[in-house]
C-alpha cells in the first residue's frame, strides 16, 4: 500500500507543527512547504483539511500561523491516515471494469486483513513518536544553505 501525496504531506505538516514551540512560533504553510520541499498552495490544501478534522487551527493576521491542537497531539497516526485516504479499500473489484473473478477471489478479504493490519500497527504511534532530536535539527535548518567560499 503507498500513501497518497495528499496523506504524506499532512503528515510531514503535522511533524513540523509538533516540533514548534506552540503559539510563540509562528509556521505558516509557506514555511512547512519550504521546509518540507513541498508546493505551498499542496500543503495549504493538506492543513486545510487537517483543521477541517480538528488537528490544527489556523489564525490569520500579523500574528497569525498554523498551530498543532490538543487533538492533533493525542490523534494516532493511524487515525490521520485513515481520515487523510478516507480509508479506501486496497483494490477495487467492482469498479469500471468489474473483475470477472470477484465472486470466487480470497484476494479482496485477504488484502483488507493486510490494510487493517497496516493501520492497526500506525494506530500504535502519536505525532511525538514520529519526531526525534534530528527531525528537529533538519527541519530547522536553513532551507537553501549558504555555499562555503573556498581560498584558493
Amino acid at each position: 500500500m503507498q500513501l497518497s501525496r495528499f496523506t504524506d504531506l499532512g503528515l510531514r505538516a503535522l511533524m513540523r507543527l509538533a516540533v514548534s514551540d506552540g503559539a510563540e512560533e509562528r509556521v505558516t504553510t509557506k514555511l512547512i512547504a519550504r521546509q518540507v520541499n513541498a508546493s505551498e498552495n499542496y500543503v495549504a490544501k493538506a492543513v486545510s483539511r487537517l483543521a477541517d478534522l480538528g488537528y490544527v487551527e489556523s489564525q490569520r493576521g500579523r500574528s497569525g500561523g498554523v498551530f498543532l491542537t490538543d487533538a492533533g497531539r493525542t490523534v494516532t497516526v493511524g487515525r490521520i491516515v485513515r481520515e487523510l485516504e478516507g480509508d479506501c479499500e486496497v483494490i477495487d473489484c467492482a469498479g469500471d471494469n468489474p473483475c470477472p473473478l470477484a465472486g470466487a477471489c480470497r484476494l479482496r478479504g485477504i488484502l483488507a486483513g493486510a490494510q487493517e493490519a497496516f493501520y492497526r500497527e500506525l494506530d500504535r504511534y502519536v505525532l511525538a513518536d514520529l519526531v526525534t532530536p534530528r527531525t528537529v535539527e533538519l527541519l530547522y535548518r536553513p532551507v537553501f544553505p549558504a555555499r562555503e567560499l573556498v581560498n584558493d
